[in-house]
């Protein structure tokens, strides 16, 4: 072998120095902004469930209600392929799938709705309803019931209905306190958010909650839902939605788009209202750049049309939410709202077609990445972080099973789980 160059540099020391304290300041201000994605399971879809309706037999009737509109309106795996447009070899893991997972865990998320869908009622009545859920919720937890996460949406903080937000804030938290604590999937939701500060004034009563019950500072996060214009562009013409993230003081948990109410702000008509409307795009891409890497998650919407009535209806209601199910998956938004039962078999067929059609090739790139084999697509770390993502995801909720993905990639879930690393954590070693 010949002799090695030797490697020479013309930057004494102290540029690197100084370099590297001029951005310390940088440096500190990334790691706070942008830690990345949280190492948490993401739920596939939140519903709604009116306060009043919400009752111990909630999870399981939705899966009941779910299973009986299959077994009406596809009940087989051929018969759910045609209405959807699976393949063959697709539709029945899919459909076996969909029916496990409808006796199982029919919802992954779960929100008590003390706003739209529950509406102005007298003080003691919604007095009643908070305490009521916060020991209907602490009850499910308890005994294996419950939804993995679930909680609350309290009405806005406009003045209208400021007090009542806050007072049936702390009664729903101070309830599940008195049963025996905090749930770990308790999810908060702040709706019709305008401007940062009332973001800020949310950040603020978490606190005071916490200090007034010996918490730790921190412990309670919300979701903000963006579902006006002035959440989206701020009247000086900024990303307002970004500064909400930034006023939540490292509370903020997920942005949630809502279809209905944020059409309505802009002006399109009631017929034209949907969550592929340009506008729906437009709010949803400000949502997603403004959320990316600072462990925000962003939420698509909802469709009102429900799957009821005669079988033509159903069919022609699954393909629609099927299909805008599987647009939103393709743009990266991995979760979704569900309004009805009937939206849980095609929500399911949805995002188990999407990673089961993904898994094949994701799974033959990270082991090439992992080995650096090469291929026939030359993959970077951010790309091996989104492979290995998608593989979690499908892992997560049911798509997936742990020895499949092991035996295609040679990987367990705990060696994909170290390419979360936002800034490039090595990856592991092929073996």
């Amino acid at each position: 072998m010949g002799q090695q160059e030797k490697a020479v540099t013309s930057l004494p020391a102290a540029v690197t120095e100084a370099v590297g304290a001029f951005l310390a300041p940088v440096d500190a201000e990334l790691a706070r902004r942008y830690p990345g994605d949280p190492v948490t399971r993401q739920p596939v879809h939140t519903v709604y469930v009116p306060a009043d309706a919400f009752d111990a037999r909630t999870v399981r009737s939705w899966g009941d209600r779910a299973l009986a509109a299959l077994d009406e309106h596809a009940p087989d795996a051929a018969s759910l392929g045609r209405v959807l447009g699976l393949s063959d070899a697709l539709a029945g893991p899919v459909y076996e799938r969909v029916r496990a997972k409808l006796v199982r865990e029919p919802v992954e998320d779960l929100r008590v709705d003390f706003e739209d869908g529950y509406g102005p009622r007298p003080d003691d009545e919604e007095d009643a309803a908070a305490v009521r859920a916060a020991r209907l919720v602490h009850a499910a937890c308890a005994d294996g019931t419950a939804a993995p996460y679930m909680g609350i949406r309290v009405k806005c903080l406009e003045a209208p209905v400021r007090e009542r937000a806050v007072r049936t804030l702390d009664l729903f938290l101070s309830g599940l306190l008195a049963a025996g604590g905090l749930p770990g999937g308790l999810v908060l939701t702040l709706p019709k958010v305008t401007y940062a500060e009332q973001v800020t004034a949310m950040a603020r009563l978490l606190g005071a909650f916490e200090e007034a019950r010996g918490l730790a500072p921190g412990r309670l996060g919300f979701e903000i839902q963006i579902e006006t214009s002035q959440a989206i562009v701020a009247a000086d013409g900024t990303a307002t939605v970004a500064r909400m993230i930034d006023a939540a003081g490292g509370r903020a948990t997920g942005l949630h788009y809502g279809t209905f109410d944020y059409s309505a702000c802009v002006g399109v008509s009631a017929a034209y209202q949907s969550s592929d409307h340009p506008a729906a795009d437009h709010a949803k891409a400000v949502m997603q750049v403004a959320a990316a890497g600072t462990g925000v998650r962003v939420s698509d919407g909802s469709t009102n049309v429900l799957p009821v009535g005669p079988a033509e209806r159903v069919h022609e209601a699954w393909r629609l939410h099927y299909g805008l199910t599987r647009r939103a998956l393709a743009r990266a938004y991995y979760q979704g709202w569900d309004m009805h039962p009937g939206h849980l078999p095609t929500r399911y067929a949805a995002v188990y077609a999407f990673y089961r059609e993904g898994l094949e090739p994701a799974a033959a790139r990270l082991a090439a990445y992992v080995a650096r084999a090469g291929g026939a697509v030359m993959d970077e770390p951010a790309t091996a972080r989104a492979l290995s993502g998608h593989l979690l995801r499908g892992l997560d909720c049911g798509a997936l099973d742990d020895d499949e993905v092991t035996g295609l990639t040679g990987l367990t879930r705990a060696d994909l789980e170290t390419f979360r690393d936002p800034r490039g954590a090595a990856a592991p070693a092929a073996g």
